[in-house]
This record gives C-alpha cells, sequence and structure tokens, in this order.
C-alpha cells in the first residue's frame, strides 16, 4: 500500500459537542433548493426518454446517447473542473451553474410547441446541462463541509440523501403524469422554474466561504490534477470505494437506459404509470437515507457500507422477471431494495470522504472520485442500448442486472472487510 492508514483511528460518529442541524439556517436553505431541483431532475428523467420514444420515436441506442449526454462532460472536463474549483468560491459557481439549465431546458418545450423539436437538439441541451452539472456536483460536495459542523455530516448527507430520494418518487411520478396530461415536453419546463428556485435559496445563504489560496500561491494546475489523482487512488479506502462505484454506476445506469423502454413497449405500461413504476426504487432510497445513521450504529461505518450492499444487490435479479400480470410486483420490489442498498452506501460514502480528505484536497479528490464513477455512467448508457437492441430488452435486463449483483463483492478487495468503522483521517506516515 502506497498511503498507510490507522486502524485505531476514532469513529466517524465521535467528535465535539454541536448545536445540530436543526439551528442551521444556512443548511435549511442548502437542502430546500437542492431538493426542489432534484424534483425538477427527476421529473426531466422521465420526460426526456419519452420524449424521445413516444414523440420522436426514437431507437433504443438513441434513447441510450441521450442518457449518455448529460454524463459524458465527466469525461472530458471533471478532472480540470475539480482543480479549478478547489481555487474559486463555489457558491457562485452553483449558481452560474443554475441558470444555464434554466435557459437550456426552457427551450425544448419552445422547439416543441413550435414544431422544431428534433434528437439533436434533446443530445445539445443534455451535453450543456451536463457540462454545468460538473462543476455543481464537485461544488456542491465541497460546500457542504464549509456550512455544517464536521459532526454532523453523516446527518447531513442522510437528509440530503433522503430528500433527493422523496423528490425522486415525487418526480419520477409527476414527470409521467405531465407527460401523459400536457406532454412530455412540459416536464422540462417545470425543471426549468426549479433551477431557479435552487439558485435563489444560494442567495439567500449567509455564511462566508474560506477564501480559496491565490493563483500564485497554487501549483500549476496540472500538478494540481496529479496530486488529487494521486491521494484518491493511491489510498486504499478510496480506491476500492470508486472501484465499487465505477462498477456500480456502470451497470446500474445501463439497466436504467433500457428499463423505460422495457416498461412502454415490452410491458405496454401507459406514460403516467411509467413514471410511478420508476419512482417506486426510490422508496427503498428514503428507507436508506432515514435508517442509515442505525445502520451505522448497530454495525459500524465499514461493516455497515458491506451489509448493506452484498444483502441488496443481489435482489436486482427480481426486475427481469417483470410481466403484464402480478409479476410486474417483482420490478417494484428489485428496484426498491437495490435502491435502499445504493442509498445507504451513498450515505456512509459522502461522509467518509468529506471527513478523510484534506480541506485543500477536497474539490480534486472529489473530481477525481467522480470522474471514474461518473464517467462509467454514458459509457453504461450506450452499453445499456445497444444491449437492448442487440439481444433485446428482457435479455439485456438479465445480463445487466447480474452485474449488478456481484458489484458488491469488489468492496471486500481492500482493508475494508478488516473493520468495523472506516478511518477519518489518514495515518501520518
Amino acid at each position: 500500500m502506497s498511503a498507510g492508514l490507522s486502524e485505531r483511528a476514532p469513529d466517524m460518529d465521535q467528535g465535539p459537542p454541536r448545536s445540530g442541524l436543526r439551528a442551521n439556517r444556512d443548511f435549511r436553505l442548502l437542502w430546500i433548493g437542492e431538493t426542489t431541483n432534484r424534483l425538477g431532475i427527476n421529473i426531466t428523467a422521465v420526460a426526456m426518454p419519452l420524449l424521445a420514444t413516444v414523440t420522436l420515436e426514437a431507437s433504443p441506442f438513441s434513447v441510450g446517447l441521450l442518457a449518455a449526454a448529460p454524463w459524458l462532460p465527466w469525461l472530458l472536463i471533471g478532472l480540470p473542473a475539480g482543480a479549478w474549483v478547489d481555487r474559486m468560491r463555489r457558491r457562485p459557481i452553483m449558481q452560474i451553474c443554475n441558470l444555464v439549465p434554466l435557459v437550456m431546458l426552457a427551450s425544448v418545450p419552445v422547439a416543441d410547441w413550435l414544431g422544431f423539436l428534433t434528437m439533436t437538439q434533446l443530445l445539445v441541451v443534455g451535453l450543456i446541462n451536463g457540462f454545468a452539472a460538473v462543476f455543481f456536483g464537485i461544488s456542491y460536495k465541497v460546500y457542504v463541509p464549509s456550512i455544517v459542523e464536521p459532526g454532523d455530516l453523516p446527518e447531513a448527507n442522510a437528509k440530503l440523501q433522503g430528500s433527493e430520494s422523496v423528490a425522486q418518487v415525487a418526480g419520477l411520478g409527476g414527470g409521467g403524469l405531465l407527460a401523459q396530461a400536457f406532454g412530455a415536453a412540459s416536464g422540462l419546463l417545470v425543471n426549468s422554474a426549479t433551477y431557479l428556485v435552487s439558485a435563489l435559496c444560494l442567495f439567500g445563504i449567509r455564511s462566508k466561504e474560506p477564501i480559496p489560496e491565490k493563483p500564485n500561491e497554487r501549483p500549476a494546475l496540472l500538478p494540481d490534477i496529479k496530486e488529487g489523482l494521486r491521494f484518491a487512488f493511491h489510498d486504499p479506502y478510496l480506491r476500492v470505494l470508486t472501484l465499487y462505484g465505477t462498477a456500480t454506476n456502470l451497470m446500474l445506469t445501463a439497466e436504467a437506459a433500457v428499463l423505460p423502454i422495457f416498461i412502454v413497449r415490452e410491458l405496454g405500461i401507459p406514460e403516467g404509470a411509467t413514471g410511478w413504476l420508476l419512482a417506486s426504487s426510490s422508496i427503498g432510497g428514503i428507507l436508506g437515507a432515514t435508517t442509515a445513521k442505525r445502520l451505522i450504529a448497530r454495525f459500524g461505518s465499514a461493516r455497515g457500507l458491506l451489509v448493506a450492499t452484498v444483502a441488496s444487490a443481489p435482489f436486482a435479479l427480481l426486475i427481469p422477471l417483470a410481466g403484464t400480470d402480478w409479476t410486474l410486483v417483482a420490478l417494484v420490489l428489485g428496484s426498491a431494495i437495490l435502491s435502499l442498498g445504493v442509498v445507504l452506501a451513498n450515505v456512509i460514502q459522502g461522509a467518509f470522504r468529506q471527513r478523510y480528505c484534506p480541506p485543500q484536497l477536497l474539490g480534486r479528490v472529489s473530481a477525481s472520485v467522480s470522474f471514474a464513477n461518473f464517467g462509467a455512467i454514458p459509457i453504461g448508457s450506450v452499453l445499456g442500448g445497444s444491449l437492448g437492441q442487440v439481444l433485446g430488452l428482457r435479455p439485456a435486463l438479465w445480463l445487466l442486472t447480474a452485474g449488478l449483483a456481484l458489484t458488491p463483492l469488489l468492496l471486500l478487495i481492500g482493508p475494508m472487510r478488516r473493520r468495523r468503522d472506516l478511518p477519518v483521517a489518514p495515518a501520518t506516515p
């Protein structure tokens, strides 16, 4: 191992006395803005593929490309974006990254109403919004520790993951109903408005950010990027967690690219019900966010992560069993339990990275991890669309859910299997 870690590091739940998140006005604003924004994003997650599938009659491969477009920028600029974020104030970046998608998403229903909407426009909108999402996503992860005390980070991440799951239920279900009642393009107009709410909430935050180092006090961009990569991929804990997250995202997004087409074309489900079926996975996500703290207290953060992922991932194999009769329950149950494990893992990993990484490196480390994790998403989306077109929708789902069932085994590679809790800081060399 190139970077040793203390085996007797304190537990993640230990820390100085604190006032908690209930009294933290700035966190509440961030939480409200992000939850509202997530509601709109999940409406779009239904509206975009339905717009392509139903209105534009796109092929499975084209729908896969559409799912890949918002994530492709992570492969293109994910690493330098982390170094740039470490050099700048994060809140202004996040505000700009709210305004760009607001305009881009509003252009889609306008084009649809005028009869000029094409797959090319949908792909361009997805790609540009993806660039904004890269900077917002990195800034957001680095910004949370600046308004939340270290001991409150697990609770903050659990609340954010929980509200994200609630927004997923409401957004995916509502997106399907909006598509059925007013057309899929109307959902994008709703999402456009949620970016405005998010920007206004950020504007109301009063906390002063720490001033980043001046450019002339920092090394050049390339050494900055290399430093973040070295820390992320040489560290035995971060390396294994990144490998697991990348493999899971690859399979999960490939499955997600096939699933809406499978529900509409193979099962014959109408657009309104499709949204609610896709939202069923979020029921498990809500449960995962609300039970994360108890899971960590019962098993520890390291063992809790292993228990959550190993116990939930095999339920993905229920999804391809779904049919047009009572077996549709298999899709709901499989999606919900899979989401339960994913959200539990996200809560534990998010708090771990925010406390474990040195503050001056957090943006670059987050970018390095996200480069691998989110960079797998466009590949997975194209893979899913390709497999759906070549093998058929149900066989593709069998192959991809089998891969999902095996991904937690990657967590057994590193030192985590020998610990009860993840460390809170790297050991001194």
